[in-house]
């Protein structure tokens, strides 16, 4: 029970009363009156005891997109309830009831035995799994004096999947993909390990492709052609430490790297390459592993969805020791991680060699556009002082780039709208280079 405004400003003009009618009969008489309002109110306000919350709609919404849930209002009373209700949800699922004049509120109008829909549209701008909270209903007797009100849970989750902005380029790697397996017509031989076909000697060809069997047989020259092998397997892991915190632009660097690793998922398991994902910091957060082609995809964006970054430092030697005992094989690894100098040569340079043995490793990092604008600005003298620690922190990425490479680790370093195009062009050159 809650009292309005109404009566606040009754009981105020009552309290005043004696100033000018010292009468206690007449004071009493008043209260009495405001008390009989007030009960009046009371019983003929809404039962909103009597109602009851359910949803149906979305429960899955790629971040960006708009989700629809529906909250049923049932009256199981005798009475009719007009209220006005809130349905709660958190700030970053941007949640508006259809029809609401003041955006946060509905007036609900639900006879007895009926049902009433309230339809919600939400936006999320966070990626992860949003609750509803709690669900307010007030019912104001008809004097205006007091109301009846009631929150209760009507639970339901929505989870936003990440955005995958990158998809936009899967086409075009897809056809320079079918033009490394021989798929195209527009045929480019890929310099893979899996034997072809043959063909006449050309001028450019490698003689090392010459088959001297099959030309010693034949009056010319003869060539093997090779195509990428297929099969072949890609580890895919997620720093989701601290530096995975950072924020490039409005963009997390953990969001960054999980559209890099969607499209580089979903270029590798056309290609026929088996792909599994691994989320690590000091323990194992979520892994993809055996999946098909057609459910990885769905597989990836469940199991990323819910991943926020813990701001601690990332166990380099655990997640090796993790990865080494999930995959036997040589594979390709992909590192999706942040070239911060303390967190690379502290952590994960240690246990590199014990890495690339049996794997061949591929790191890829997303740069911050911002340090090259600052590095370029000559304005005034705190933009020199700003260029001049721009330009140490691109010489230390470069360092640290060139300390990588030297251990054979490949190392793809791009802003955020170029990490994920370039990660995807970089396997598809180890592919067309054998490498894999």
């Amino acid at each position: 029970m809650a009292l309005t405004g109404r009566l606040g400003l009754l009981a105020l003009l009552a309290a005043a009363v004696p100033i000018f009618l010292p009468s206690w009969w007449t004071l009493l008489a008043i209260w009495g009156v405001l008390l009989l309002g007030v009960l009046l109110d009371l019983a003929l306000a809404g039962n909103v005891r009597a109602l009851r919350f359910h949803r149906t709609g979305d429960t899955n919404v790629r971040l960006g997109q708009t989700a629809h849930v529906a909250l049923i209002v049932e009256n199981l009373g005798d009475r009719r309830v007009k209220a006005r209700l809130r349905d709660v949800w958190p700030p970053s699922a941007n949640a508006t009831p259809d029809g609401s004049g003041d955006g946060r509120t509905v007036i609900v109008n639900v006879p007895p035995g009926e049902r009433r829909r309230v339809d919600m549209t939400l936006v999320p701008s966070r990626r992860g799994d949003r609750k509803a909270v709690t669900v307010t209903v007030r019912s104001v007797g008809p004097l205006g004096l007091a109301a009846r009100q009631l929150s209760r849970s009507a639970p339901w989750t929505l989870r936003v999947l990440p955005g995958f902005p990158s998809r936009r380029h899967l086409p075009a790697k897809l056809a320079r993909l079918r033009e490394l397996t021989g798929q195209h017509v527009a045929l480019i031989r890929g310099q893979g390990t899996e034997f072809d076909s043959l063909r006449e000697y050309v001028d450019g060809d490698d003689v090392r492709s010459i088959d001297w069997r099959a030309t010693a047989r034949r009056a010319d020259v003869v060539v093997r052609t090779w195509r990428p092998e297929r099969d072949r397997r890609i580890y895919l892991v997620l720093d989701t430490g601290r530096t995975s915190a950072g924020r490039v632009g409005d963009i997390p660097r953990l969001d960054c790297s999980m559209d890099a690793a969607l499209l580089l998922g979903a270029l590798a398991s056309r290609a026929g390459d088996r792909v599994d994902l691994l989320a690590y910091d000091r323990r194992l957060r979520a892994r993809v592993e055996g999946a098909s082609r057609t459910d990885l995809l769905p597989a990836m964006v469940q199991a990323l969805a819910p991943i926020e970054p813990e701001l601690i430092e990332c166990d380099a030697a655990g997640m090796v020791s993790t990865l080494m005992s999930r995959v036997r094989q040589r594979c390709l690894v992909v590192l999706l991680t942040e070239l911060n100098t303390a967190a690379i040569e502290e952590g994960l340079l240690p246990v590199l060699p014990r890495l690339t043995a049996r794997h061949l490793l591929m790191i890829a990092s997303v740069s911050d556009p911002r340090v090259g604008e600052m590095a370029a600005a000559r304005g005034d003298l705190a933009a020199v002082y700003d260029a001049a620690a721009a330009e140490h922190a691109r010489a230390e990425r470069r360092r640290l780039t060139a300390e990588l490479r030297k251990y054979g680790v490949e190392v793809v370093d791009a802003p955020p709208d170029q990490l994920a195009p370039a990660l995807a062009d970089a396997y598809l050159a180890l592919k067309a280079g054998g490498r894999l």
